[in-house]
């Protein structure tokens, strides 16, 4: 018999990067002060977390300028929407058990 937790993903397990994920999937992109309003964090906790779910190649880092102001936007990749997709599964599968 398969293991009921073997999809749950260790990249998803703290509350702030679950919070990202879940603000990408429904958003084609957010910027970093939009994630750090949304989720009420400091922005070296923030950078923390999107550094680690960009290492596990979820997320994509857009930079640039907007009037001569640095930008920075994330983006969920297909890798990163597969991946939650199936770590919510797999969630709710154990909630239901």
């Amino acid at each position: 018999m398969k293991n009921i937790i073997d999809n749950i993903n260790k990249a998803f397990d703290h509350r702030i990067r679950l919070g990202i994920m879940s603000i990408l999937m429904v958003n084609e992109y957010a910027d970093f002060k939009m994630l750090k309003e949304m989720l009420g964090v400091t922005d070296g906790n923030l950078a923390s977390h999107v550094k680690a779910l960009e290492k596990e190649e979820y997320i994509r880092i857009e930079k640039q300028f907007i009037e001569r102001k640095p930008n920075t936007r994330y983006s969920v990749t297909k890798n990163g929407k597969v991946a939650f997709e199936k770590h919510i599964e797999a969630l709710e599968k154990l909630i239901k058990k």
